[in-house]
C-alpha cells in the first residue's frame, strides 16, 4: 500500500502554472515549430527565386539571398569600417567598444532584409493592382537595344527624378519582369510597420542630412558591397521630392560611394539607366507646391491627416456616383544606359586615386551627365501639355479649337527638340481633350459658355505640371 505522503497533491500557486505553461510553449516553438516554419517558408523562397531566375532579365544575386545577419557581421567587421572606428576613437577619446556598437546599430539599420516571395508575390499584385486603379499606366520607350548589349555581369543602378510617393511602386512594377529593385529610402519611412515591409522588399534607409562620418563610412561600405555583389539599385539623385516641377540639383553621395571604388578593369561593370517618370496628377501636388510659401504656415499632422480622410471620402463620393475618373496617365521611360566603363575610358578618368577634392568634382561632372539623361527620358503627358498652353496665355479665354490648334504646335516643337510626347490612342485631339478634362475637374481650369481660362489662383499648380517638361523648351 503506497504512503499517503507521497500521493499527497501539492497545491502551486498560478503564477507559477501560467509561467512555467509559458516556458514549455517556447520551448516547442523554438525546437519543433520555429524550426519546421523557417523550414518551409525558405523552401518555398528557393521555388520562387529558382522560377523567377529563369525569366528575369537579370537574376537575383547571391548578395541577396545571404541572411541578413551575415551581412551585418561583414559590414561591422569590414577593415574600412574598422579603421574609420579607430580613427574615430582617438579623434573623440570614445571607447571601441562604444563605438563598434554604434556600428552594429546603423548595420542593422541600414542593411535589408529581402523578402522575395513578399517582393514578387504580394508587393507585385498590390503595386499593379494600386497603379491601374488611380492611374493609366504606360511603358513610354525603352532603349531595348541599348539595355540588351549590358553585360549579364554588370551592377545595375536606374536613376530616377523623383515626383511623388508613387514614384517608388511605379518603377518597381514597371521592372519587375527585369529585376527585383533595392531602393535607398529616406527617414520619412523610418517609422513601424513601414520601416519593417520597405526593408523586406528590399529597401534600405539614408540619412540624408547626417554628417557623422562614421555613419557615412558604414553606408558608403554598404552600398559598395552591394554594388560588387550584383545588387539591382535604385535611386533618386535629386534625393527629395520636385516642389516646383522642375528637376533638383543632384545630391552626388550615393553616386560618390559607388564609382569611388569602380575597378574599370574589374570583372564587373556598372551601369546607370536613367528613368523618367511624369504623370498627370500627383497626388501630393499642393502640399509640395505650398512648401515654397515662405508665408505659409506649417500644418500639423492632424490637419494632414483630416485632410487626408476628406480628400478620400470625397473620391468615393464621386466614385459612389459613376463621377469618379482615374487621375490620368503615369508614364515611365527607360532611357540609354552610361556604362562607367564606357564613361571612365572616355573621360580617362579613374576615380579610385584621388583625393577628394578631386573626386568631387570629377563626381560633379558625372552628375550633371546623368541628371541631364534622366531629363532627357522624362515623357511629355496630357496635362502638362495643356498647362503649358494656359501659362502661355494666362488671362486668355480660348475656345476647345483655339487650345487644341496651340497644343498641336506644342507637340511639334516638343518632338522637334526630342521629347517623347505620350499621344494616347495616336490621337491629338484626344490628349488634348483629356488632359483639359482633367484640369476641368479639378477647378484648375475654368470653362464658360465654351471658352476656356486657367483660374487666377492656381497658377502655381498649371506651372508644376508645366515645369515637368519646360526643361525641353526655350526659356520665355
Amino acid at each position: 500500500m503506497p504512503d499517503a505522503k507521497m500521493t499527497e497533491i501539492i497545491p502551486l500557486p498560478t503564477w507559477v502554472v501560467v509561467v512555467a505553461g509559458a516556458f514549455s510553449l517556447w520551448a516547442i516553438l523554438d525546437h519543433l515549430l520555429i524550426p519546421g516554419a523557417r523550414w518551409f517558408f525558405r523552401r518555398r523562397a528557393s521555388r520562387v527565386i529558382d522560377e523567377l531566375n529563369t525569366r528575369l532579365q537579370l537574376q537575383i544575386p547571391l548578395f541577396q539571398r545571404t541572411k541578413r545577419q551575415v551581412l551585418i557581421d561583414r559590414l561591422t567587421h569590414d577593415p574600412k569600417v574598422m579603421e574609420s572606428v579607430e580613427a574615430e576613437a582617438q579623434r573623440s577619446d570614445v571607447p571601441r567598444e562604444v563605438l563598434a556598437r554604434e556600428v552594429e546599430r546603423y548595420a542593422r539599420e541600414i542593411v535589408p532584409s529581402f523578402n522575395v516571395y513578399l517582393y514578387f508575390r504580394i508587393g507585385y499584385y498590390l503595386a499593379r493592382r494600386i497603379l491601374q486603379f488611380l492611374y493609366r499606366v504606360r511603358l513610354g520607350y525603352a532603349d531595348d537595344e541599348a539595355l540588351a548589349k549590358i553585360e549579364p555581369t554588370a551592377s545595375i543602378v536606374f536613376l530616377m527624378n523623383h515626383r511623388s510617393n508613387m514614384d517608388y511602386i511605379i518603377v518597381a512594377y514597371m521592372a519587375a519582369t527585369r529585376s527585383a529593385l533595392s531602393y535607398a529610402v529616406g527617414e520619412w519611412a523610418r517609422t513601424w510597420p513601414l520601416q519593417s515591409i520597405i526593408k523586406s522588399l528590399g529597401g534600405f534607409f539614408v540619412r540624408r542630412q547626417s554628417d557623422n562620418p562614421l555613419y557615412r563610412r558604414v553606408l558608403a561600405r554598404y552600398v559598395q558591397m552591394a554594388t560588387a555583389g550584383g545588387v539591382v539599385q535604385a535611386f533618386y539623385p535629386e534625393g527629395r521630392f520636385t516642389r516646383d516641377g522642375r528637376l533638383r540639383k543632384p545630391r552626388l553621395g550615393l553616386i560618390s560611394y559607388m564609382v569611388s571604388a569602380f575597378d574599370p578593369k574589374g570583372e564587373r561593370d556598372l551601369v546607370f539607366i536613367p528613368v523618367g517618370i511624369n504623370y498627370d496628377r500627383v497626388l501630393e501636388d499642393r502640399t509640395l507646391v505650398r512648401e515654397l510659401d515662405p508665408q505659409a504656415s506649417p500644418r500639423s499632422k492632424t490637419y494632414t491627416v483630416v485632410a487626408f480622410v476628406r480628400f478620400l471620402g470625397h473620391q468615393v463620393k464621386l466614385l459612389l456616383e459613376r463621377r469618379w475618373y482615374r487621375f490620368g496617365y503615369a508614364c515611365v521611360n527607360f532611357g540609354t544606359p552610361v556604362s562607367m566603363r564606357s564613361y571612365t575610358a572616355r573621360t580617362r578618368t579613374d576615380f579610385r586615386p584621388l583625393d577628394a577634392e578631386a573626386r568631387f568634382g570629377a563626381v560633379e561632372q558625372l552628375g550633371n551627365v546623368l541628371l541631364d539623361a534622366i531629363a532627357t527620358a522624362i515623357p511629355v503627358l496630357p496635362v502638362p501639355l495643356i498647362a503649358t498652353v494656359f501659362l502661355r496665355h494666362p488671362q486668355t479665354a480660348m475656345s476647345e479649337l483655339e487650345i487644341k490648334a496651340q497644343t498641336h504646335a506644342l507637340i511639334n516643337d516638343l518632338e522637334q527638340r526630342g521629347a517623347y510626347v505620350h499621344i494616347p490612342r495616336s490621337d491629338r485631339d484626344y490628349a488634348t481633350t483629356v488632359g483639359l478634362r482633367m484640369l476641368v475637374l479639378r477647378h484648375l481650369v475654368q470653362e464658360s459658355d465654351g471658352l476656356y481660362r486657367a483660374c487666377a489662383d492656381e497658377h502655381d499648380i498649371l506651372r508644376y505640371y508645366a515645369n515637368s517638361i519646360a526643361h525641353f523648351l526655350p526659356e520665355p
